[in-house]
C-alpha cells in the first residue's frame, strides 16, 4: 500500500524550496514516503518530518549534516533531530517562520556536495547552482 500524500503542491513553502533544490546539477524530486525528496546522486533533501514519538514539522527541511556541525545546529531551537533518518546523517530545520533562504540554500548545497559524484560537484563550482548562493 503506498504512503498517503503528505504535503500540498500550492504550499509556497515548498515552491520556493523546490526552486533552489532543483537548480542543483542533475537534481531531480521524487516523490518517497508520501513528501518530495530532492535527489543528486542520491538523496539530499526532503520536504517535511518530524520528531520519532514529538512534534512534526509539516513545513520543514530535512538535509544532510556533517557530525561537527550537527552539535552546533542542535543547539539552534530551528533544527531538530528527524525520526528514522537522523541516526543516517540528517537533521531538519523547521521552515513555517520565515526562513532565510540563503541559509536554506547554503544547507542544501552541503547536502547534495556530501552525495553528489565530483562531477556534479565539478559543475557546482563552475557556476551551476541556485541564485541563492550566487
Amino acid at each position: 500500500m503506498p504512503h498517503p500524500i503528505m504535503y500540498s503542491d500550492d504550499d509556497p513553502v515548498l515552491i520556493r524550496l523546490r526552486t533552489i533544490a532543483l537548480a542543483f546539477p542533475d537534481a531531480t524530486e521524487k516523490i518517497a514516503h508520501g513528501r518530495p525528496t530532492f535527489r543528486g546522486a542520491k538523496m539530499f533533501g526532503m520536504y517535511g518530518g518530524g520528531v520519532k514519538g514529538g512534534p512534526q514539522f509539516e513545513q520543514s527541511l530535512l538535509f544532510k549534516v556533517e557530525q561537527t556541525e550537527r552539535v552546533a545546529l542542535e543547539q539552534d531551537s530551528r533544527f531538530f533531530y528527524p525520526a528514522y533518518v537522523g541516526p543516517y546523517g540528517w537533521m531538519g530545520i523547521d521552515l513555517s517562520a520565515r526562513p532565510d533562504w540563503t541559509e536554506v540554500a547554503e544547507l542544501l548545497d552541503a547536502s547534495y556536495r556530501s552525495v553528489a559524484t565530483k562531477k556534479l560537484i565539478a559543475r557546482l563550482d563552475a557556476g551551476e547552482r541556485p541564485d541563492e548562493l550566487t
